[in-house]
């Protein structure tokens, strides 16, 4: 028998062994009930704990990751903001700067315009007194014309060739002064005395700009014969050493005055061009020795003017093209620092994406843990008695035994 004392009264009374065992078998089952009961309550709590936190940190961090993506991006966009307003600062003076420069290229271009026109109106008023005087030196070569005629049909057959040669060399130097101050104030016209390797022309003729330059040279070589003259003698005769003696004294032209020939019609139509035998070479009655300075003068003259409009058109062109390369090398360099922003931008763009993609995978690692604890839970609240004591003979027999008790 086994004593028992009570708790409340102290009183000591006996009872069998058996129901002594059963009774504590009862209390011990009660008591690791409620210690199980206790320890599930406590594990429940602790995971849910667990979980809050785990929930509570994930969405800082996320909260934080979003934060900086968000300050990165505002700065990104204020630096690309400034970044374009430099640009644009550039872009403004550069049209600045080139619409100046139109301006002032027009400007100029109009300002020559005026000044051509100018030019143009005192060349048509110059054009106009030449042509006023060429038609007067017509007229007085009409006259000289009929002049010389009258000339040969009086000059007299006795006289030598020299003394023939001497007067048409006459003539033409009469002719010449006639018209010298009207039409060749800055010419040279005077006989050819230097002696050149044994030869010498007749005449020189050599005209300048008023700037003294020199723009045309003529050696003149004058042959008359008589008719009575026993040795005939062809104008082509004298080509040859005509034409030594321009090359020798630096002429550019060679003109022979001549009456050789008198019944040639090539000769006789006035003026005749050689220079398919000689360069730069003609042959001239008498009558047409003014009209061949005059054709060789003006045709000179022009192409003087004309080299000097070309001149002028070529330095403004170098003008041009050096304002073209300043413009070009401008926009070459403001290409040049585009492109380098372009390219900062484009790899401040390419960083944003990248950044997106590591916030996007940690959002994706905080929704997998997420997930991972939101298993974790459904198991524990899935977790039963029977899971517990399965495959534990000896706690699902004392489960057993608290369920058989209970009823």
């Amino acid at each position: 028998m086994a004593k028992v004392t009570c708790p409340k009264c102290g009183e000591v009374f006996t009872v069998d062994e058996n129901v002594y065992k059963e009774l504590l078998s009862q209390i011990k089952d009660d008591e690791f009930n409620k210690e199980l009961n206790r320890r599930l309550e406590e594990a429940k709590r602790q995971k849910e704990l667990e979980l809050k936190l785990a929930k509570q940190e994930g969405q800082k961090e996320l909260e934080d990751k979003i934060n900086k993506l968000n300050s990165e991006l505002q700065s990104l966009k204020s630096q690309k903001e400034v970044e374009l307003a430099k640009l644009q600062g550039e872009l403004n003076a550069a049209k600045n700067e080139t619409k100046h420069a139109v301006e002032e290229a027009v400007s100029k271009k109009d300002l020559q315009i005026v000044e051509l026109k100018g030019e143009l109106n005192s060349k048509e008023n110059e054009y106009k007194i030449k042509e006023q005087n060429l038609k007067n030196q017509h007229a007085a070569e009409i006259k000289m014309k009929d002049e010389t005629i009258e000339f040969y049909r009086d000059l007299k057959t006795k006289s030598s060739t020299k003394m023939l040669g001497e007067t048409l060399e006459q003539h033409c130097k009469n002719s010449f002064e006639m018209y010298r101050n009207v039409c060749y104030p800055n010419a040279y016209f005077e006989k050819d005395n230097e002696v050149n390797e044994g030869t010498k022309g007749d005449f020189i003729f050599r005209d300048f700009t008023d700037q003294g330059v020199e723009f045309i040279s003529i050696m003149f070589e004058m042959k008359n014969e008589a008719d009575e003259t026993a040795t005939k003698h062809k104008n082509e005769d004298f080509f040859k050493k005509l034409d030594e003696d321009r090359n020798k004294k630096g002429c550019e032209y060679a003109v022979l005055v001549s009456t050789l020939e008198p019944d040639s019609d090539l000769y006789n139509a006035g003026i005749v061009d050689v220079s398919h035998k000689f360069p730069k070479m003609f042959v001239v009655r008498p009558q047409s020795f003014m009209a061949i300075i005059g054709l060789l003068y003006n045709a000179a003259k022009n192409a003087a003017n004309y080299k000097n409009e070309l001149q002028v058109i070529k330095e403004q062109n170098i003008d041009i093209t050096t304002f073209e390369d300043k413009l070009t090398d401008f926009q070459n360099k403001f290409m040049y620092n585009y492109n380098q922003a372009s390219n900062k931008f484009n790899t401040a763009i390419e960083e944003i994406d990248n950044t997106i993609k590591k916030l996007l995978k940690i959002k994706e690692n905080l929704l997998g843990a997420d997930n991972n604890l939101r298993l974790a839970n459904d198991k524990l609240q899935d977790l039963t008695i029977r899971k517990l004591t399965y495959g534990n003979p000896t706690m699902k027999e004392k489960f057993d035994e608290v369920k058989k008790n209970k009823k």
